[in-house]
């Protein structure tokens, strides 16, 4: 069977989920594909009729009929080229993942909608159910933003909760934000150990080189390529293996570290560090760069996704 790519659209009710898809529609989103939209929660907002060219709309009412046998059958009735989904805000994504989506059927995109006047409310009383919404969307979109809730959201640095999501901030005058400013780091810098996850070491070494006074004095684990640098001899250099576009782009990333016992390991080892961060004048750099300083070092197992992306 071929693949059939599945864009999920998250959210509360009247977080902005219907009017987003009526926009796609608009923009021709369904013109070329016969598309299968899944309305698993109505609102205020209906589909706009003249969008609907090429669309099939199935209304799932009751989380209990959303079951992969029945998708199956929708598959194999309509045959659609890929699925849209207006999720209900109150059934639990995970289920869908995991029990529900046919093999063939592909999460290709997670789209979370957030009315930001509710969002400190859901947050509270419906954390779990808000914040799976957040940590796994690969785009996040808080609507009708006042200039107070900007700076509210922004103070919540939710770059900690979700690193690799885009998230915009639509503000009520009908203007839209990128919610990064610049400063904002993607860790939590008052730990007094930083633990950079396996699939997180892009995020944190972006930051590192574009922002090394602030990891200045930081402790830091995590686990690193060994590399000795053939161009300055005497130079340790670990660091990753990443992956910015694809297979071809593949590239090593790595940062200067001192210590003692580096010298035991060989090229392509895989190690255990805990360091802390410097900035340091240094002719790889051409200037001043990060500098990890190795307090512990050790023998680890690769990680499950040796190659990191972005």
């Amino acid at each position: 069977m071929a693949d059939i790519p599945v864009y999920l659209v998250a959210g509360f009710l009247d977080a902005g989920k219907t009017n987003f898809i009526n926009g796609i529609l608009e923009d021709g989103f369904a013109r070329q594909d016969p598309t299968l939209l899944l309305c698993c929660e109505e609102g205020e907002e209906e589909y706009e009729k003249n969008a609907l060219d090429n669309v099939t709309v199935i209304t799932i009412e009751d989380e209990e009929d959303l079951k992969c046998s029945y998708l199956k059958e929708l598959e194999k009735e309509y045959h659609p080229k890929q699925v849209l989904i207006e999720y209900n805000g109150m059934w639990q994504m995970e289920r869908l993942y995991r029990e529900v989506l046919p093999a063939n059927w592909v999460l290709y995109q997670i789209m979370t909608f957030v009315y930001a006047p509710t969002f400190e409310m859901y947050a509270k009383n419906m954390g779990q159910l808000m914040m799976e919404k957040i940590t796994n969307a690969d785009m996040l979109v808080f609507n009708r933003c006042t200039p107070e809730l900007r700076d509210a959201l922004r103070k919540r640095n939710l770059r900690m909760v979700n690193r690799r999501a885009d998230i915009y901030l639509e503000m009520e005058d009908g203007t839209s934000e990128d919610y990064l400013t610049g400063d904002e780091c993607p860790f939590d810098l008052s730990q007094d150990l930083i633990d950079v996850p396996d699939d997180d070491f892009g995020v944190w070494y972006v930051d590192v080189m574009d922002h090394p006074d602030r990891w200045a004095g930081k402790m830091v684990h995590m686990k690193l390529i060994m590399c000795h640098s053939k161009k300055y001899p005497g130079i340790h250099c670990p660091g990753r293996f990443v992956m910015t576009c694809c297979e071809n782009d593949i590239q090593f990333m790595g940062l200067i570290a001192k210590g003692m016992n580096l010298n035991q390991y060989q090229n392509r080892d895989w190690v255990e560090v805990t360091g802390r961060m410097a900035v340091e004048k240094h002719a790889a750099y051409k200037g001043k760069g990060p500098v990890m300083h190795v307090i512990s070092i050790g023998p680890c197992e690769k990680p499950q996704q040796e190659v990191v992306t972005f």
